[in-house]
């Protein structure tokens, strides 16, 4: 179970295909990474879809300034 997961902004136009979690590696691939949270492997993450292609990003949390307002 991953604290935290990092993506590697590697792709094309800047999105991530590759993940870095500490202590497993820096360039784990994507399908990787999204198959391993859908599993529950990292519950603090989910798989979000963005034109046709599957992603992980961070749930939120209790700390405001880490989370996306809903108001702006």
């Amino acid at each position: 179970m991953a604290k935290t997961i990092r993506g590697n902004k590697d792709g094309q136009n800047g999105e991530n295909q590759t993940y870095s979690i500490p202590g497993r590696g820096a360039a784990i691939p994507r399908r990787q990474v999204v198959q391993e949270v859908k599993q529950g492997q990292h519950p603090n993450h989910a798989v979000y879809e963005r034109n046709g292609q599957e992603f992980v990003r961070s749930k939120p949390d209790a700390q405001q300034q880490n989370n996306v307002d809903p108001d702006q």
